[in-house]
């Protein structure tokens, strides 16, 4: 008798790293070409600066092959990419200010900020070893989401930039809470809808073929919408308001499965288009310039005019299919090229062909976040990496959605790309989560002895005491990672004699086949196992005789009966 035991592989993550070569090469690689055709030579610190970034692209495979081996090996290299497409566009600016006589160095604190993040990425991996850790705080996530989203409002701390009431200021020092608030509501968005889907998606009355939810349960989203709606009225910042309430509805749809939810979030939200775009001036200001840019009137309206919208448009027109060429470009023609419409500045430079490339890496994130869901076995862990990577693709739709005028501009920054110390720092944390969600997705779980699963995936012996796996309120298992083999076998664990492999399984753990001692006592002093017994014979219940004929059964000896006739006489 043989039987098999699994032995736990830690992959070495050799796919990441050779993505991450070829990602480092793309960054730095674009960051030698603009100071080559702007300078003719590279700058001093042109190896320092690149060694920087080589080192801590390279800490963060270190940390994740020692902290979660078992993580998306995609992830990393597409943010690494991103944010080095993001520092060489970005370093275009400063070279094109510097020509000009004018002081710029947003590179230098573009890199500054994005080793912090990378820095704290790395951090969150270390620390949070269970993203079901987080579902404890689920409340607490939206008490913070709150206070970060009504911050800017504080008077002496928030801060008002082209209208927008999105910042504040502290020491000198500027942040966006917004770009955090995401992630924290993302997290209570996920606790909440796990322990309430079943009343969201079953109770209510069906009218015209969608299932609409009771008015009881439409408090949720009423005060979501109502929160958007502050922040859209109170700090004329429309594209937190559309991610916020847009985040929630995809992973409202997400937990219900109910395609009612969606149809009444686009309906509020179009009931508060409506409503901003004819109350709000912030607002009013936005949909002219996107209705009708290139009128004179908006054009040349000071401030809310649609200039910046119209020379971004030109700038990505001389752009062409394949671009002008790293560094052969006008950056400072469109206002805040580095930050909010450093689209066009990278469509100008690469073109058509370049743009799509970094859309395909946007979609390539979104992709594996997703894959990342689908893989995660609680429903906690489903919805927050659902939620994340929403977020990125909401905000992406944004952004490219107004400088391509598809929608009206919204003041989103592109995540990873554009300069901004809190946008780049959330966008990292988004990949930390995301990175610790699919290494739990992807780590080997215990396999269940005699039905049931012991506590780590360990069972010492057959006639040990069996520790089954630990259920949280909301019915979803806790099944902690396997940290040892399991050894079938009665007694305590015993040597046994390997005849060969029997390969290695998808998610990378080794299969070898053990053969146990025959006959006599085992190894380490205990009786040998005794095999099952048979089940017992059960008779048929209708035997036959012969082929279709039921055989007759011996009915048991009953008392004659008097005939009718003479019963009925008596």
């Amino acid at each position: 008798m043989s039987t098999v035991e699994p032995v736990v592989r830690r992959p070495m993550r050799g796919k990441e790293l050779v993505l991450l070569v070829l990602a480092l090469a793309l960054g730095i690689g674009a960051f030698a070409n603009v100071a080559l055709r702007t300078l003719g030579e590279l700058p001093e610190d042109f190896y320092v600066y690149s060694a920087v970034w080589a080192g801590l692209a390279l800490v963060a495979h270190v940390v994740l092959r020692i902290r979660a081996p078992f993580a998306d090996q995609v992830l990393l290299p597409v943010a690494v990419a991103l944010n080095g497409i993001g520092l060489a566009a970005i370093y275009r600016y400063d070279v094109a200010r510097h020509l000009q006589d004018r002081s710029s160095d947003l590179a230098r604190g573009q890199l500054t900020m994005s080793a912090l993040a990378i820095v704290l990425a790395c951090v969150l991996v270390f620390v949070l070893r269970d993203h079901r850790a987080l579902r404890r705080t689920t409340y607490t996530a939206m008490i913070l989401g709150l206070l970060l989203i009504l911050l800017p409002l504080v008077p002496h701390i928030g801060t008002s930039i082209n209208g927008a009431q999105i910042w504040i200021r502290v020491a000198g020092f500027s942040f966006q809470p917004a770009e955090v608030a995401k992630i924290v509501l993302a997290v209570f968005f996920a606790g909440y809808l796990v322990t309430n889907r079943d009343t969201l998606a079953l109770a209510g009355r069906k009218v015209l073929g969608l299932q609409l939810p009771r008015l009881r349960d439409l408090g949720p989203i009423l005060l979501v919408w109502a929160a958007s709606l502050g922040v859209l009225v109170f700090e004329n910042d429309l594209g937190t308001s559309i991610l916020f309430f847009g985040l929630f509805v995809a992973m409202l749809y997400v937990a219900t499965e109910r395609f009612s939810w969606v149809v009444l979030g686009v309906g509020l939200l179009a009931a508060a288009a409506v409503f901003a775009a004819t109350t709000v001036p912030h607002v009013q200001q936005r949909v002219e310039a996107w209705l009708h840019p290139f009128d004179d009137a908006v054009y040349n309206q000071t401030p809310g005019g649609s200039g910046q919208l119209v020379q971004g448009l030109f700038a990505m027109a001389n752009g062409g299919l394949f671009g002008t060429g790293w560094g052969n470009d006008y950056p400072l023609l469109t206002p805040y090229s580095y930050s909010d419409f450093i689209y066009t500045m990278l469509g100008e430079q690469l073109g058509l062909t370049g743009l799509l490339g970094i859309l395909a890496l946007y979609i390539l994130f979104v992709e594996r976040g997703l894959r990342t869901a689908l893989g995660v076995r609680d429903g906690f862990g489903k919805l927050l990496a659902c939620g994340l990577a929403f977020t990125v693709a909401l905000q992406l739709f944004v952004v490219v959605g107004g400088i391509t005028r598809i929608i009206p501009l919204t003041g989103l920054t592109l995540p990873f790309v554009a300069q901004g110390g809190s946008s780049v720092l959330a966008n990292w944390l988004i990949v930390a989560l995301l990175l610790r969600v699919s290494d739990n997705a992807r780590r080997p779980s215990a396999l269940p002895v005699r039905g049931t699963v012991g506590k780590g995936g360990i069972v010492a012996s057959v006639g040990a005491p069996q520790v089954l796996e630990a259920v949280d309120s909301a019915g979803e298992p806790d099944v902690a990672p396997a940290a040892a083999p399991i050894r079938v076998g009665a007694g305590e664990p015993r040597p046994a004699r390997a005849v060969g492999s029997a390969g290695a399984d998808d998610a990378g753990t080794q299969l070898t086949e053990v053969v146990r001692p025959g006959g006599g006592p085992l190894p380490s002093g205990g009786p040998p196992v005794p095999p099952p017994p048979a089940p017992p014979e059960r008779p048929d219940r209708h035997p036959v005789d012969e082929p279709g004929e039921p055989q007759q059964r011996d009915q048991p000896d009953q008392p004659e009966r008097a005939d009718d006739d003479e019963e009925g006489r008596a």
